[in-house]
């Protein structure tokens, strides 16, 4: 099984999921406002869910970072721009896609 991890690039608002360091797949991604910015750090998967309901869409990767996660959108015009209170939000399609790729523990590393 190849080793995975998560990079969110947030001043390109991309996701890469790399497996054996390598880029497997980019995905758009919103993050938080000004105000409420994605915290950069080291973190890991430590929860997933379908269907969390509310703003968070078809599903929630949750984060080592209590209440910070990787999310679908009922919004998908936010996607690309600074939209979030904090988490990391893609289209459906992608968290769906992702989600099947990623496992508990693996690694996440947000970055400017």
């Amino acid at each position: 099984m190849p080793s995975t991890r998560i990079i969110v690039d947030l001043s390109d608002r991309q996701l890469h999921l790399l497996e054996d360091d390598r880029v497997v797949q980019s995905y758009p991604v919103g993050i938080g406002k000004m105000l409420t910015a994605t915290p950069a750090g080291e973190y890991k998967v430590v929860n997933k869910a379908p269907n969390p309901g509310g703003p968070f869409g078809a599903y929630w990767i949750g984060l080592s970072k209590k209440h910070y996660g990787i999310h679908g959108t009922n919004d998908p015009s936010s996607i690309g721009k600074l939209s979030s209170h904090g988490c990391i939000r893609m289209f459906n399609r992608d968290v769906l896609q992702l989600e099947r790729r990623v496992r508990i523990g693996t690694p996440v590393t947000i970055r400017q």
